[in-house]
């Protein structure tokens, strides 16, 4: 049975709807125009209008979006909080909702997910999280971060919700939300913080340590810029993978530029030909990560080897590393949220009392790390969490430490099996070969939200899932996908780019 969604779930089907719509029927259909009169708690509707089928010009966005017919709403929940809501028209609708997470510190809509969403027949949703892309003041605004670190989420999808079943006279048969990256942080916060908002949840590429994240990007900055000779450019990022994979890329059973999991790879950079002495140590310490230089304890994970120089759609560790500066996202989040200081001098950052002064300050807004997902289990919830091998951007180790703590919380809390028990709605997928959410050598795309959808709807659990690398829009590979901590292994035999060729089997 479909298990109610957290307002719901709080005051009873009738009283939230009354509350959400006023005087409005709870069955009564409303035309797309009227809903610019929708009154919702803290919330001004600003837009509501019919968008044909065919392109559409959405604000900020270079290329014009296929969409279907649909109803456009637009909103303000108090104090900046915008957001949009995508409605099919009726015949289009397939009874479902899927919120689309952001990128980054957010800012903007996230059209072009929208656009693929309601393509799917699925109502949906995003907001900014409060704030504009272009405007920096929110960055020592607390209000504004509580918003971005969880309640924008949160407020957009009850007025999503309110606004679904005020146009279509029922509320959504199932509710998804899918993000990657931030939005990947947004799943999970939301099902730690309210696990009744939403049925089932994808979680991509998830920087759910999210303060520590930036420290460990940082860490790449001081690693590589604060030694002389020790900057590592694009040119010098591709031999280092190239000696990496010349290493160890048969460990997995077969020689195709992907590491199955590079933590089997023990790659020691003192054997690379033509670096100094200073990039050696920087490589060292990229892979090590981040540690306090008092007590040793490790902070966050560091990068993998295979994927440091560029792939396919895929810059490498050149993402966040430019030999010039650090990362321009760890400015905001350090020096903007954390010291509220616009000339803050990244080069003096101590990594043992900095990091208490930032944690103190942002550790429980915007880092989504209770291993505690009892009650969205008990809701009926399920959670795919993926993330690629080869991301540059947010280190994938740190996602395994995550799934880590979650089983062993759930075997304490449960005195029983934790792995088992949360098998039962929690599946990890690592992507070998993919960058961050998509790109790199690997198989990067993948139907996650069919995966989803057959899990919560049909009860059956996703023992692996086809992905595939297209070039010049033609599949050039497939490879199954296996829960961790599976992996996809060689049959000995068969096409190495055709998924048939592999097995999931745990590693030796």
């Amino acid at each position: 049975m479909k298990r109610p969604t957290h307002l719901y779930a709080a005051v009873g089907a009738a009283t939230a709807l009354a509350s959400l719509l006023g005087s409005a029927a709870a069955n009564a259909a409303t035309a797309c125009a009227d809903l610019a009169k929708l009154a919702l708690p803290d919330t001004r509707i600003t837009l509501a209008e019919r968008v044909p089928a065919g392109d559409f010009s959405a604000p900020g966005v270079n290329q014009p979006l296929k969409v279907p017919a649909i109803c456009r709403v637009a909103g303000v929940v108090s104090p900046a909080i915008k957001f949009e809501v995508w409605l099919p028209e009726a015949s289009g609708w397939n009874g479902r909702f899927q919120a689309v997470g952001g990128g980054g510190l957010a800012g903007i809509i996230s059209y072009p997910a929208m656009a693929e969403a309601v393509r799917g027949g699925y109502a949906s949703s995003s907001t900014d999280t409060g704030h504009e892309a272009t405007d920096s003041a929110w960055l020592s605004d607390r209000q504004r971060v509580i918003d971005y670190g969880y309640r924008a989420i949160h407020e957009m999808t009850l007025k999503a919700k309110a606004v679904i079943e005020a146009h279509y006279g029922t509320s959504p048969q199932y509710s998804y939300f899918n993000g990657c990256s931030t939005g990947g942080r947004q799943g999970l916060m939301t099902a730690q913080r309210y696990p009744d908002d939403y049925d089932g949840i994808i979680s991509g590429a998830p920087v759910n340590r999210f303060t520590h994240l930036h420290m460990a990007q940082l860490w790449t900055a001081h690693a590589t810029l604060k030694k002389p000779g020790a900057v590592l450019t694009s040119d010098d990022l591709a031999k280092v993978s190239s000696a990496a994979l010349a290493q160890c890329d048969a460990n997995d059973g077969v020689k195709d530029g992907i590491l199955t999991d590079p933590r089997t790879c023990h790659f020691d950079p003192n054997g690379l030909q033509g670096f100094s002495a200073a990039q050696v140590e920087a490589l060292k310490l990229i892979y090590q990560g981040p540690v306090n230089p008092r007590t040793g304890a490790q902070l966050y994970a560091g990068l993998e080897p295979g994927g440091e120089g560029p792939q396919p759609n895929n810059p490498g560790w050149a993402l966040i590393m430019n030999g010039r500066e650090p990362f321009a996202i760890d400015h905001a989040v350090l020096g903007g949220m954390g010291f509220e200081n616009p000339r803050w001098d990244w080069r003096a950052f101590d990594f043992d009392s900095d990091v208490e002064l930032v944690d103190s300050k942002l550790f429980g807004v915007l880092n989504a790390v209770d291993p505690d997902l009892r009650d969205f289990k008990a809701g009926g919830g399920k959670l795919i969490v993926y993330h690629g091998w080869n991301d540059p951007g947010v280190m994938p180790r740190q996602t395994l430490h995550y799934f880590d703590n979650v089983i062993e919380y759930a075997g304490k809390a449960t005195g029983g099996d934790g792995r088992a028990y949360t098998d039962e709605y929690l599946r990890l997928f690592m992507l070998p070969g993919v960058g961050h959410c998509r790109g790199g050598a690997g198989p990067d795309q993948a139907d996650w939200v069919a995966a989803l959808a057959g899990w919560v709807e049909q009860g059956k659990a996703p023992a692996s899932i086809t992905a595939r690398r297209q070039q010049d829009g033609k599949v050039v590979m497939t490879r199954p996908l296996c829960p961790h901590p599976q992996v996809a292994r060689y049959r000995g035999r068969g096409d190495s780019n055709d998924a048939a060729s592999f097995e999931c089997a745990l590693p030796p």
